[in-house]
């Protein structure tokens, strides 16, 4: 199956698709939970897609009331924003090498990005950047590697073996776009955790989303003042 720019196979409309649009309205209301955001504080989105495929590819963009205070940022181009809802700001660039200066935003929020961006290194340096930026706090979410069934795929428990066995079962099964490091790099709360720390990120917890009791995707929340 083809994957879209959401990196995903699963097909708009289906089951697996609505169960993503929940667990992103838990997320975006657990980022406005976890800030005071005041009307003139500026928000950026790191990793906003191109794809159009469900509504809530770009859900903050989607959800956010106050347009104006949006700058959304991606590697493909996701200029139908700026048209799409008037008043937001968009920029084409990696997050791992955003080009604005230091504590230029009061909050960053990224949501399902950190997983594709390769090695753990790369991961680090992700959220170093995201954490450069901003000037109050950052919220990144990820993929719980520990859940039953990871999402891109839609396959059960095959991602709980070592990443190389796993790996190397996705080519069999005809998933070669996610058995590279730099499209699918699942995270635990241990390694997010780490990621975290070693990016120099302040005070900070891990929290997450669940469905039936088990969490499905996990949140880092990072305050600076």
């Amino acid at each position: 199956m083809p994957v879209n720019a959401q990196y995903s196979i699963v097909r708009p409309g289906s089951i697996a698709s609505e169960i993503s649009a929940l667990q992103r309205r838990k997320m975006f209301a657990a980022f406005l939970r976890s800030f005071t955001i005041a009307d003139t504080d500026t928000i950026l989105d790191v990793g906003a897609t191109s794809d159009r495929s469900y509504d809530h590819s770009n859900y903050v963009e989607a959800w956010y009331e106050r347009k104006s205070a949006l700058t959304a940022v991606g590697i493909d181009d996701a200029g139908f924003l700026v048209a799409e809802y008037p008043g937001l700001v968009f920029v084409r660039a990696d997050g791992r090498r955003l080009p604005f200066k230091d504590g230029s935003f009061d909050f960053v929020h990224s949501s399902a990005v950190i997983e594709h961006v390769g090695s753990f290194e790369s991961q680090c340096a992700f959220l170093k950047e995201l954490w450069r930026v901003a000037r109050k706090g950052i919220f990144v979410t990820t993929p719980n590697r520990w859940y039953p069934v990871e999402f891109h795929t839609v396959l059960p428990l095959l991602h709980w073996l070592p990443k190389r066995i796993y790996r190397r079962i996705l080519v069999g099964l005809g998933h070669g776009f996610f058995a590279t490091e730099e499209n699918l790099n699942l995270m635990s709360r241990g390694t997010l955790s780490k990621a975290a720390s070693s990016a120099g990120a302040g005070r900070f917890s891990i929290k997450s989303v669940a469905l039936v009791g088990l969490p499905t995707n996990l949140l880092l929340v990072a305050h600076k003042c």
